[in-house]
């Protein structure tokens, strides 16, 4: 059945933190270069991980952070990132006061947790502990950074694993079209954790090597952080979400569904919202995590809707960063939409004949495109979908 038409909403301003760079003009220019931000791991011990480097956002965040509050420097780095990026788009739109924020993450302040449960442990408890475990419940970044603006509205957390942002963008739009607000705060952010570092790697999936999204020699994901935030209110002017789909497939606790039928369900509500043909669509902004189920199951899901469509994974450049994923790179689509390119798919050698996609290898396209879709993809076969527009004044 056909998802309800719903009206553009605006996307008035945005801020973006990743290991691209810390604000939007960073951002851009890292994609446009396709710039390999993964490096080796500096943030906890590890040596007896498979998986050695990470998408790290840079070491100066907390130089900017306190750049906005001062006290920001006794934050977590999920804090820093999150007030980083809801500064910048303030200052975009220093006039935008939120009915409610919708954010989505999956690991929250687990660094915090981390260190709780150290401390609690150790025959020398911290005189900390209990800040620490105010900080781990996944509102509490939001709320610190609101505080710095004076913003008082209700918090929605959407922990949908890695379809989080995405989910978390698709309801601030549905909150919006109902009238139940007019104005959204919304987004997706998470930091890299010691324990989610270790999980994926005792999972088998981070990989040892380069992440290579959508080559037939990948063999893993690689891990990232990072935070986006969303301006949206109704209208459509400038950029605009027009269309969001999404689909559970229960498949398995961890692999997708190798038909693709839950990615292919989500990408076809997304653009059935939008009112749009899959000829419509200029480019497909990849979940692409570089693990083999998952690029087999997205890529049978795009050949069976936009098989001509211009494909790429960002994942190669910056890592998965997991619950923000989708919010960071809705991001990437704006930037994209607004400076004339498409972001390149980093690290592929070599097509997977089983899978002929217009993958955009290695470096960025030249384009104008004006309609993308962003997919994210997560853990319990859950699928989302966006569709992004720029419209010309």
């Amino acid at each position: 059945m056909p998802s309800p038409r719903f009206p553009k909403i605006s996307i008035s301003s945005y801020g973006c933190v990743s290991p691209l760079g810390i604000g939007r003009e960073e951002t851009r220019e890292g994609l446009r270069s396709g710039r390999d931000a993964i490096s080796p791991v500096r943030l906890f011990p590890v040596s007896s991980f498979r998986s050695q480097t990470a998408g790290q956002v840079a070491a100066d965040l907390g130089d900017h952070a306190k750049a906005v509050a001062p006290r920001s420097r006794h934050w977590s780095r999920s804090a820093q990132m999150v007030l980083v990026a809801m500064n910048e788009a303030r200052e975009a739109r220093p006039d935008f006061i939120p009915d409610c924020v919708v954010m989505g993450t999956t690991s929250g302040g687990m660094t915090l947790g981390e260190e709780f449960f150290r401390s609690v442990s150790s025959p020398r408890p911290s005189h900390t502990a209990t800040r620490r475990l105010q900080g781990y419940f996944p509102q509490q970044p939001v709320q610190q950074a609101m505080r710095v603006f004076r913003w008082d509205a209700p918090v929605h957390i959407v922990s949908n694993a890695c379809a989080s942002g995405t989910n978390a963008l698709g309801l601030a739009c549905q909150l919006i079209r109902s009238g139940a607000a007019r104005r959204v705060l919304a987004g997706g952010y998470d930091a890299l954790a010691e324990f989610v570092f270790a999980g994926f790697d005792s999972l088998h999936a981070s990989t040892s090597e380069k992440c290579r999204p959508f080559d037939a020699a990948r063999t893993g994901l690689i891990l990232g952080e990072g935070a986006a935030v969303f301006c949206l209110e109704s209208g459509e002017d400038g950029l605009c979400f027009s269309g969001y789909g999404s689909a559970v497939d229960t498949h398995h606790l961890t692999q997708p569904n190798p038909s693709g039928s839950g990615p292919l369900l989500a990408m076809r509500r997304a653009l059935d919202a939008a009112g749009l043909a899959p000829e419509a669509i200029d480019y497909i902004n990849a979940h692409g995590t570089g693990t083999p189920f998952n690029d087999s199951s997205e890529a049978r899901g795009i050949l069976q809707i936009c098989p001509q469509t211009p494909v790429s994974s960002t994942k190669g450049m910056t890592g998965h960063a997991l619950g923000a994923a989708g919010a960071i790179e809705a991001a990437f689509c704006c930037e994209a939409l607004l400076g004339h390119f498409l972001p390149p798919n980093l690290n592929f050698t070599r097509t997977d004949e089983e899978f002929p996609l217009d993958i955009i290898a290695n470096r960025a396209r030249p384009s104008h495109p004006h309609r993308m879709l962003s997919n994210s993809f997560g853990f319990g076969g859950a699928n989302a979908t966006l569709v992004l527009e720029r419209h010309d004044s």
